[in-house]
C-alpha cells in the first residue's frame, strides 16, 4: 500500500477545520447562506487541491452541508447530480465504452496513422491526429492508454535497430511521447463530450442562465480551435526536437501487422460504428430536424440517451441475446465524474442563489478595470492553476465566479466563459496537470524539463489564441 502523503494529510483535516472556523467566527459578508456556501467552496478547493479524498467524493459536499445548514432544501440540491447535461455525458461515456469494447477506436487511430504515412514527421503526426480525433469521442486518458503501446512498438524498433538509440531516435520518442499527450488534451476542446470541463460549462449557462449551446455550436467554434492548437504543438515539436537523416521503413510493416491483427471489421465493430454516425448526425443537424418536425423537440441529451439504449438494447444477434453492452460493463464507466459535475452545478447553484455572484459583478461593474485585460488575467489565471489542480474541479468553482464577473463589465457571458473554460483543456507544462501528460511522463521516454520547456511555449501560445478568441471570434458565433 502506498503511503499517504503529508500534504494529503494536512488537506484532510485543514478543509473540515476551516469550514467549521468559518462557521463559528461568521463574517456575514452577504448573509449567513452565502457565508456557508463560500465556506463549503473553501473546504472542497482545499480537498480538491490536495485530493485529500477522491475529488469525485469531495463533489458530495454540497449534498450533505447545504441542507444541513439551511442554504437549500436536499431535493433542490440534489436535482444538479441529475441535471441533463449529466445525461448528455453519460450517453458520450457509454458511446466511448462501446467504441472501447469492440475495438473500434484501435482500428480507427491505426487507419489513421498509416493514412498518414510512415516518414519519422509524418509519424508524429499521424500519432497526433489519431489522438486528437479518438479524444473528440471518448476520454483523453482513454485515447492516451490506447496510442501508447503502438507508440513504443514502434520506438522500440529504433532502440534495437543497428546504430542504437541514437540523439535523432530520442528526438523521436520525445516528439512522438509528447504528440500524444498534448493532443489528447487539445483533441477534447473540439467537442461537447470531449473533455468534463465543456460539460461543466454547458450545464451551468442550461442551469443558471438557460442557455444553450448546441453540439453544431461548439463544434463550429472548438473543431477549428483544436485544428490550429494540434498544428502549432507538430510544428514546435519537430523544430525542438528535429530527427533530421532518421529512417526506418519497418514502421510501414508494424501499423500493418497491428491492423493484421484486429483482422477484418466485425460485425460488431459495424453496429457500433453506424450507432456513432447515427447519433453524431443528429447531433449534427439537430436544429435542422426540430424545425422540419417542429413537434420533435430534440435535444443533445435525448440524442445521447437515444445512442446509449440502442447500445443496450438493439440485438445483434437476437436469437442468442448478444447485444452490444451489457449492463455490467457499465464497471468501466466514469461514474465520479458524472459526480464531480453535479457538485460543480450544486456550487454554482449555492453561489448565485445566496447573491455570491452578484456581489462579484457589482464589485467589478463599480471598478473601471479593462474588459480585455480581465478576460487575460482570468485566461491566465486558470490556465496556469489547472497545471496544480483537476480542470473539472477548478472549472467548477471558477466558472460561476467568471459568470458574475461578464455580468459585471456589461458583456455577454460566453464570450468570458468559453474561453477561460477552455483555458482549463491547454495545461501542457506539468505530467500531474492532467493524465494524458502523466501517461507518457510515466513511459520515461519524457523528462519533467523536456515537458515543461515545450509546454511554457504552449500555454503562452495558447493564452494569445484564447484572447484572439475572446476579441474576434466568439462575438461572430454568438
Amino acid at each position: 500500500m502506498t503511503n499517504y502523503p503529508f500534504s494529503r494529510r494536512i488537506g484532510l483535516f485543514l478543509g473540515p477545520l476551516l469550514f467549521i472556523g468559518l462557521q463559528v467566527f461568521s463574517f456575514e459578508l452577504i448573509s449567513k447562506n452565502a457565508d456557508t456556501v463560500l465556506a463549503t467552496a473553501i473546504w472542497m478547493i482545499v480537498w480538491w487541491i490536495t485530493e485529500a479524498v477522491s475529488i469525485s467524493v469531495t463533489a458530495l459536499l454540497p449534498l450533505l452541508l447545504f441542507p444541513l445548514f439551511k442554504v437549500m432544501p436536499m431535493a433542490e440540491v440534489g436535482a444538479n447530480y441529475g441535471s441533463p447535461i449529466i445525461f448528455l455525458f453519460f450517453g458520450g461515456f457509454v458511446l466511448a465504452l462501446a467504441l472501447e469494447k469492440v475495438n473500434l477506436h484501435k482500428r480507427i487511430a491505426l487507419t489513421i496513422i498509416k493514412l498518414t504515412g510512415t516518414t519519422p514527421n509524418k509519424v508524429i503526426l499521424g500519432f497526433m491526429l489519431a489522438t486528437a480525433f479518438m479524444s473528440m469521442w471518448i476520454s483523453n486518458t482513454a485515447s492516451t492508454v490506447v496510442m501508447l503501446p503502438i507508440a513504443l512498438s514502434v520506438i522500440n524498433l529504433l532502440i534495437n535497430d543497428k546504430d542504437g538509440f541514437t540523439k535523432q531516435d530520442k528526438n523521436f520518442a520525445l516528439s512522438v511521447m509528447l504528440g500524444i499527450a498534448f493532443s489528447a488534451n487539445a483533441g477534447g476542446i473540439a467537442t461537447i463530450i470531449g473533455t468534463p470541463p465543456n460539460s461543466v460549462l454547458i450545464g451551468l449557462l442550461e442551469n443558471e442562465y438557460h442557455i444553450e449551446i448546441s453540439f453544431l455550436n461548439w463544434l463550429v467554434m472548438g473543431l477549428p480551435f483544436s485544428a490550429i492548437l494540434v498544428a502549432i504543438i507538430y510544428f514546435i515539436l519537430i523544430k525542438m526536437f528535429p530527427n533530421k537523416g532518421l529512417v526506418f521503413a519497418a514502421s510501414k510493416s508494424l501499423i500493418n501487422d497491428e491492423l493484421r491483427q484486429l483482422g477484418k471489421i466485425s460485425p460488431k465493430e459495424k453496429q457500433v460504428l453506424y450507432t456513432f454516425a447515427v447519433i453524431v448526425f443528429l447531433w449534427i443537424f439537430r436544429t435542422l430536424i426540430n424545425h422540419i418536425f417542429p413537434n420533435l423537440g430534440l435535444t443533445d441529451t435525448i440524442i445521447s440517451i437515444l445512442g446509449a439504449i440502442a447500445l443496450f438494447a438493439v440485438p445483434h444477434r437476437l436469437r442468442q441475446g448478444d447485444f452490444i453492452l451489457q449492463w455490467q460493463d457499465t464497471k468501466n464507466l466514469a461514474w465520479g465524474v458524472l459526480i464531480l459535475f453535479g457538485g460543480g452545478l450544486a456550487l454554482a447553484k449555492g453561489m448565485s442563489s445566496t447573491g455570491i455572484v452578484d456581489m462579484v459583478a457589482t464589485a467589478i461593474s463599480d471598478s473601471n478595470i479593462s474588459i480585455i485585460l480581465t478576460a487575460s488575467l482570468l485566461i491566465i489565471l486558470m490556465l496556469f492553476m489547472t497545471e496544480l489542480m483537476s480542470n473539472v474541479a477548478l472549472t467548477a468553482v471558477l466558472a460561476p465566479v467568471v459568470a458574475g464577473i461578464a455580468i459585471g463589465l456589461d458583456i455577454p457571458i460566453l464570450y468570458l466563459l468559453i474561453p477561460v473554460t477552455i483555458a482549463s483543456s491547454c495545461a501542457f507544462m506539468l505530467p500531474m496537470a492532467t493524465p494524458p501528460n502523466a501517461i507518457v511522463f510515466a513511459s520515461g521516454f519524457v523528462k519533467v524539463h523536456q515537458m515543461a520547456r515545450v509546454g511554457i511555449i504552449l500555454n503562452l501560445i495558447s493564452v494569445g489564441l484564447l484572447i484572439l478568441m475572446f476579441q474576434f471570434v466568439l462575438p461572430l458565433i454568438f
